[in-house]
């Protein structure tokens, strides 16, 4: 399977400004992710970006950058207008998109999220544990999943935030996307739900849109880093465990 990894980037974040950018034990997050995508060997990594400090930043380490417009609307947009301007993008079977604020990412993990498309779906994501504490908390994306026979890959049924007090088939997201490429350039087209706009959750616009979601599950969840807490928090983390990256 041709597979390429597009981890969109940008600094104008409202709760942490110039987050990619932010050092991690003297590197900084958005090198870090980009290096565990390049661990994960599924096929080429790009970093969707709009500004020259991070352009600089992974062309000057040999890596691949690509400059996208400021004012996309999502990173999924971004994801997109990148793919537009790889050479020979259309001979791709997958494109991934890798979140760029989550520096714990297993490489094994993002390599993982293309199972879906392997088994035939348009979409594929990842979800993993999903304790009653968690379910409770209105900042962890919950998905419902219905497995197959073999328990492998399952169909995402339904994303929200907001508690339901279930947990049977209740699994916690984890933000990382695979896309056939004929389906990203539809998905971006389609205009945004209902669901979408009410519960603030852009893969409802896929399933509202009848567009087949498959999930692979994954034993744990990668720390993300929304503000400066959490940002020390996994510096903390990586320090007690001596990882470079």
């Amino acid at each position: 399977m041709k597979t390429i990894v597009i981890i969109p980037s940008r600094m104008a974040s409202q709760r942490f400004p110039n987050k990619p950018l932010a050092m991690i034990n003297g590197v900084t997050m958005i090198e870090r992710v980009w290096q565990q995508a390049i661990n994960s060997n599924i096929g080429n990594v790009y970093v969707a970006c709009c500004e020259k400090e991070v352009f600089e930043l992974i062309t000057d380490k040999g890596g691949n950058a690509i400059m996208t417009d400021p004012n996309l609307p999502s990173g999924t947009d971004r994801v997109f207008a990148g793919f537009e301007k790889i050479q020979n993008s259309e001979k791709l079977d997958s494109i991934i998109n890798l979140q760029g604020d989550m520096p714990l990412i297993n490489s094994d993990d993002i390599a993982k999220v293309n199972e879906p498309i392997i088994n035939g779906y348009s979409i594929g994501t990842l979800g993993t544990d999903l304790n009653s504490i968690e379910e409770e908390n209105i900042n962890i994306t919950k998905v419902k999943i219905n497995w197959d026979k073999e328990n492998k890959i399952g169909d995402a049924v339904d994303f929200y935030k907001k508690s339901k007090g279930i947990l049977k088939n209740i699994y916690q997201h984890v933000g990382i996307y695979s896309f056939k490429p004929c389906v990203l350039k539809n998905f971006v087209k389609l205009s945004q739900s209902k669901n979408e706009l009410e519960k603030k959750l852009e893969q409802l616009r896929a399933i509202d849109a009848g567009i087949k979601i498959g999930i692979s599950y994954v034993e744990n969840v990668p720390l993300s880093v929304d503000t400066k807490e959490d940002l020390n928090h996994i510096e903390s983390i990586i320090k007690e465990t001596n990882d470079k990256y």
